[in-house]
């Protein structure tokens, strides 16, 4: 638990450190919050699908936290490559206790990322409809990136190249961002894109978090839970295994 909390720690203060990597993450979704929600704003009103903005916002949150969460998995291979994971491994502590820690501290830093973008979100004029639950989505957007946060150490694990693995992210993370419903409501999909966004865990955690914050949902709450909890403790499991067996 000691060498948990070290490692939560020491990420905290590394991310701190950088004022430019904090600023540049949010760029992306402040992009998408702003042409997307005010250029395709009218339309979506004209549809009576009401606020775009409101819609918009928590899957633009999502969107922060997923490339947060992951991308901190390239920490491994440029502490691999310089020769300080090996001076962490050497430590007379489990591989899973490392993992878990390093994971904890990028998982809070991602969900940091998407409070900072819920509270932007705010300035751009998006308003929740039950403040009560917005505690709630706390629960979510912590899930979200703990997921993506395990799934970037689990990537990492098997990769020794930079490049390579911002390749990999993109590849993986792009598709299920845009397959999530982030974007566009998930009712009256064709059948194909029926079935990508059910399997999509992604989808899970934006649902939750509309239910959450504007008493909007296509799953429901605990089905929502239920499998977000589930996918994130397999991989979970599958990041430690491939963690404990990093080679140096």
């Amino acid at each position: 638990m000691t060498t948990i909390y070290i490692l939560w720690l020491r990420q905290l203060k590394r991310y701190s450190r950088s004022k430019a990597r904090i600023i540049g993450s949010l760029g992306q979704p402040l992009l998408f919050l702003i042409a997307l929600g005010f250029g395709m704003g009218p339309i979506y009103q004209k549809a009576k699908g009401g606020n775009y903005i409101d819609f918009l916002a928590p899957g633009v949150m999502a969107m922060g936290i997923i490339f947060t969460g992951t991308f901190s998995g390239i920490e491994i291979i440029w502490d691999r490559q310089f020769g300080f994971l090996k001076e962490t491994l050497v430590a007379p502590t489990s591989r899973v206790s490392i993992m878990l820690g390093r994971t904890l501290g990028g998982a809070t830093i991602a969900t940091c990322q998407g409070l900072i973008i819920l509270c932007i979100s705010f300035i751009a004029g998006f308003r929740p409809h039950y403040s009560l639950l917005i505690p709630v989505s706390l629960v979510f957007i912590f899930l979200i990136a703990l997921l993506f946060t395990a799934l970037g150490t689990a990537i990492a694990s098997l990769m020794e190249d930079f490049h390579g693995f911002q390749l990999i992210i993109n590849f993986l993370i792009m598709p299920l961002f845009f397959l999530s419903g982030a974007l566009f409501p998930l009712e009256g999909l064709p059948k194909p894109f029926k079935i990508i966004t059910t399997i999509n865990p992604l989808s899970y955690g934006i649902d939750g978090l509309r239910h959450t914050l504007i008493n909007a949902h296509h799953f429901g709450m605990f089905t929502d839970l239920v499998v977000l909890c589930s996918i994130t403790i397999i991989i979970l499991i599958i990041g430690s295994y491939l963690f404990s067996k990093i080679q140096l």
